[in-house]
């Protein structure tokens, strides 16, 4: 299984803590040594970084982490290869344009027999993760042909992971910049940080930061893992099936299938 990281915030923050501890988990501490990538909003544009490589030992994450881009959404994953060779365009997070917007997107799961069908976004590589991006965004254009809120959207996300859901794993992030859709099938974790802010010491590395010297008291950031990041902190375990919207570093909508 692959592992994923996402983070919603009310300022631009970065994200160089949680993920050089996710990085480790890419062939160091953990067996996802099949790629890794991470996507950066900065306004309507997304900075992606990607590499078939092993995170741990990945001369461009190692990049990553001396470059604090600061951002108020990022989605990452390192993968662990089920379908699909082991190659840039197997890759995730993968990214589509919709409505003037680039969408992020990356799984974590597996899915059996799963063959959609063909629509207007098509897989560039030969994930099942890939084509259920493409048959998720496939669904949105058919169903709102032009931009609509987040809110108004919720149902067809939704019922679109519900579906994937019977087919196997599907935990998944998702996001237009503007918003971040997190759905859980089996597995997935989240922290918000807020004032009074405190230290935060990661599982995977010998690292401590102490947040109240990083951030203001207005400062919201919510960061989710398939796995807590940090022994210190207490994280909220989602349910299966349960799916959250959030804005900013706060919770716009939730819900459970």
């Amino acid at each position: 299984m692959c592992e994923l990281l996402g983070m919603s915030a009310n300022v631009p923050t970065d994200i160089v803590f949680s993920f050089t501890g996710l990085m480790q988990r890419g062939g160091g501490t953990g067996p996802h040594r099949d790629g890794w990538g991470i996507g950066f909003y900065e306004g309507r544009g997304l900075r992606l970084f990607q590499d078939p490589a092993a995170s741990v030992e990945s001369e461009v994450a190692r990049l990553v982490q001396r470059y604090p881009i600061k951002s108020e959404t990022v989605i990452g994953h390192i993968r662990q290869a089920n379908v699909g060779k082991v190659c840039l365009s197997n890759t995730h997070p993968f990214v589509r344009e919709l409505w003037g917007r680039n969408w992020c997107f990356a799984h974590n799961g597996q899915l059996e027999g799963f063959e959609p069908p063909q629509g207007f976004y098509w897989p560039v590589g030969d994930t099942d993760s890939e084509a259920a991006f493409c048959n998720l965004l496939n669904r949105v254009r058919s169903a709102f042909p032009g931009p609509v809120m987040a809110e108004i959207l919720l149902p067809v996300l939704v019922q679109v992971c519900f579906e994937l859901r019977q087919k196997g794993v599907f935990n998944c992030l998702l996001s237009d910049g503007d918003w971040l859709f997190s759905f859980c099938s089996t597995k997935l974790a989240h922290i918000t940080r807020r004032a009074p802010f405190g230290p935060a010491r990661l599982k995977d590395a010998d690292l401590t930061v102490d947040f109240q010297a990083e951030t203001t008291p207005n400062d919201v950031v919510t960061v989710i893992a398939t796995e807590p990041l940090t022994d210190n902190e207490t994280w909220s375990l989602y349910q299966p099936g349960e799916w959250i919207l959030w804005r900013r570093g706060e919770i716009v909508a939730q819900g459970q299938t």
